[in-house]
């Protein structure tokens, strides 16, 4: 069903429940079977918390060590956003679609929260969609160029999150470099620390990818990351710029200024900043209705001092998600 530097899922058959199952088995190498039992254990602890069922995490059926391997259960769900994003040639999804899987998102996330869980790998690939069912609705633009008059949309908004390998608890040693480089929060970057508010800048990135079919922060490297981020968001804070850690002073003149077009690694790294647009223009070019109230929820989760960031709680409590009909 997928394969990842950990391993890979399979997806099996369950003879004692007469049930498909998908089965995530971890490479036999110490660093990853670490990662797997730390999964299990989070994913007890929520399974623990969540009699309900109503917290947006993946089930856990059962785990079991095989020749070395750790082989953790789940319940088997569809492909990930990113991967129906990728199938539809990265047409995005409509804003009703968008509402209702960041509202799940922030509920699980929340729920993570609440349990002193932090998860630290929150990105399209980690979000599962619970079914495969699709419909096959025409394009909103036609391009006469363009084969692709119709496009494909989930049948169920339900999502699922996945990929507890890298969670971490509020209150055990942190390292200082998480999240994939995409998603990744400007404190992880500039050394400051990090805690829960790393999983709302996901969050934020997350959202942008979902309306707007591409990520927000294309890029593999620290400086231009940055200036992607000023570039969309206006100048970083001068506070969180003096308290940068000396691996990430160097990415500032005098202090206080990012030393961006000058320390840029090649023409093409500048050319992909320019590229992008202030956050208010790129929701106006992606959203029709409700981009007022998107465009605020998003600055609120893209706050660059993690102080300021909106929780988890606060984001779900956003006119965004009040459902006007």
């Amino acid at each position: 069903m997928g394969e990842g530097t950990f391993g890979r899922v399979l997806e099996c058959w369950d003879r004692q429940t007469r049930d498909y199952v998908a089965i995530k088995v971890v490479r036999s190498i110490r660093k990853y079977r670490v990662a797997a039992m730390i999964e299990v254990d989070v994913l007890q602890r929520i399974a623990k918390n969540d009699k309900a069922r109503n917290s947006h995490c993946v089930q856990i059926r059962n785990w079991f060590d095989y020749r070395n391997h750790i082989c953790i259960v789940f319940e088997k769900l569809g492909p990930s956003l990113y991967d129906f994003l990728k199938r539809n040639k990265y047409c995005p999804f409509p804003v009703d679609l968008v509402r209702e899987f960041g509202r799940q998102l922030l509920e699980s996330v929340a729920y993570m929260h609440d349990l002193h869980l932090i998860h630290t790998d929150l990105k399209p690939e980690n979000i599962l969609l619970v079914s495969s069912e699709y419909i096959t609705v025409p394009a909103r633009k036609r391009r006469i160029s363009d084969e692709n008059h119709f496009r494909c949309l989930p049948k169920s908004s339900a999502i699922k999150l996945i990929d507890f390998g890298s969670t971490a608890y509020v209150d055990k040693r942190h390292g200082s470099i998480v999240s994939t480089r995409h998603y990744r929060a400007p404190e992880v970057i500039l050394g400051l620390g990090w805690s829960y508010p790393c999983d709302l800048w996901s969050v934020g990135c997350i959202l942008v990818e979902l309306f707007s079919g591409g990520a927000l922060f294309q890029t593999h490297e620290n400086l231009e990351h940055l200036a992607m981020m000023e570039r969309v968001l206006g100048p970083l804070p001068e506070h969180m710029i003096r308290m940068a850690n000396q691996g990430a002073d160097k990415y500032f003149r005098k202090g206080s200024r990012l030393n961006w077009p000058e320390g840029a690694v090649s023409s093409e790294s500048i050319r992909a900043v320019k590229k992008l647009d202030s956050l208010k223009n790129m929701v106006s070019q992606h959203v029709e209705s409700s981009r007022i109230l998107l465009i605020d929820l998003l600055h609120g989760l893209l706050k660059y001092d993690p102080s300021e960031r909106l929780t988890a709680q606060q984001a779900l409590n956003h006119l965004f998600f009040k459902k006007i009909t």
